[in-house]
């Protein structure tokens, strides 16, 4: 019996932040029913060393109503695994949506996140895992599952497609293309990004190879609770901490016109997050390159900061003056004819401001000043 460390489901409270429409991915709505079988259900995979994938796998199948209480059946016998099992993931040499059998060892596997949801995302080209498979047909209803019961909380269509690309680019993605062995550079942009080293650490969960007394099944377990707890913060800050930031930004990017007329200079009235929703944004809108400065509170005092080339870059579409860099308080004031100005930082890629209105004075001098 595994021990649960997350509380079993709470009834769903509205939220305004969270408008639901009952809606499922096309490949979610074409499942089977499931086979009946003696309860409870058990998930299949295989046994001995054991991987990250199944591992995530397994444990995204039991946030699932129909499989919450399965039992984990390991072996490498496929006549035992197909007697037994309700869902067969990592083994078998079969990926067969319909019977449930998801393995992608053999040859002719070649599914990707973009090749079976063509219409969420076309630039996610990695080879899936067994966690990837489970994921792009179970994914939707796992966050949704996720979400009812750490926050009684059920997101909109629209986000919980957002959601779904977000979690697989920032998790599964990983584990997918360390699974396979897939290069990360192909060239001068990496393939992937390791954001968890979750793989490494799962790895290591496993006996050592002079360890005979150890129980695998029990370490596997074990696996899937530290597996799990980070793959519910994952679900919990994107779905409830990504997202809204995302708004955020985009109201600020709508409404830059009206702090400068040339949409230079954006306003985020709540600090959050933005550099990588901006980057997505600007190609959304059609806008790319032409914010310059960001304007956000940041506790008692606010903050103009120049706007990455990239989200990850050190070198900035436009920085504060040269003539303001390094100073502070009252001689950056008289410097830059602004009161109530604390800093800019010596590269200028950040300045500091007691009032909004001192920093939007910054900003707008900013853009117009021209560097010699």
């Amino acid at each position: 019996m595994v021990t649960r460390f997350l509380p079993r489901f709470l009834p769903i409270v509205a939220f305004d932040q969270f408008t639901f429409h009952s809606t499922m991915s096309t490949a979610a709505n074409i499942l089977p029913s499931p086979p009946k079988r003696a309860t409870p259900p058990t998930i299949g995979t295989h046994n001995g060393t054991f991987h990250c994938d199944e591992v995530v796998a397994c444990f995204m199948l039991k946030q699932l109503p129909e499989y919450e209480n399965a039992e984990i059946f390991r072996s490498r016998d496929d006549s035992a695994l197909r007697s037994k099992c309700d869902i067969i993931v990592d083994v078998g040499g079969v990926f067969d949506h319909e019977k449930k059998w998801y393995d992608h060892h053999q040859l002719t596997f070649k599914d990707t996140f973009s090749t079976i949801h063509p219409n969420i995302c076309d630039d996610f080209n990695i080879r899936l895992s067994s966690a990837g498979l489970i994921y792009c047909f179970y994914g939707e209803r796992v966050i949704q599952s996720i979400l009812q019961r750490e926050r009684n909380v059920q997101l909109s269509e629209s986000n919980l497609k957002l959601a779904f690309s977000q979690i697989y680019r920032n998790f599964i993605n990983e584990l997918d293309a360390i699974d396979n062995g897939v290069p990360m550079f192909e060239g001068g942009e990496p393939r992937y990004k390791i954001s968890t080293h979750l793989s490494a650490r799962i790895g290591k969960l496993n006996p050592s190879w002079q360890d005979t007394k150890t129980d695998s099944d029990e370490r596997f377990h074990m696996a899937m609770s530290v597996a799990g707890k980070e793959f519910v913060e994952n679900v919990l800050e994107v779905a409830c901490s990504w997202i809204a930031a995302r708004d955020h930004v985009r109201l600020a990017l709508e409404q830059a016109k009206s702090v400068h007329e040339s949409r230079q200079i954006l306003l985020l009235n709540t600090f959050c997050p933005w550099k990588a929703h901006l980057d997505i944004l600007e190609k959304e809108y059609d806008v790319e390159g032409v914010a310059k400065l960001i304007i956000f509170n940041e506790g008692n005092s606010w903050r103009v900061a120049g706007v990455p080339v990239t989200p990850s870059s050190f070198l900035g579409r436009k920085f504060l003056p040269t003539p303001w860099r390094g100073l502070r308080d009252e001689e950056l004031c008289q410097m830059a004819g602004i009161e109530d100005l604390i800093f800019v930082h010596h590269t200028g890629f950040i300045g500091g401001a007691k009032t909004k209105e001192a920093a939007l004075a910054m900003a707008l001098k900013s853009i117009e000043f021209v560097e010699e």
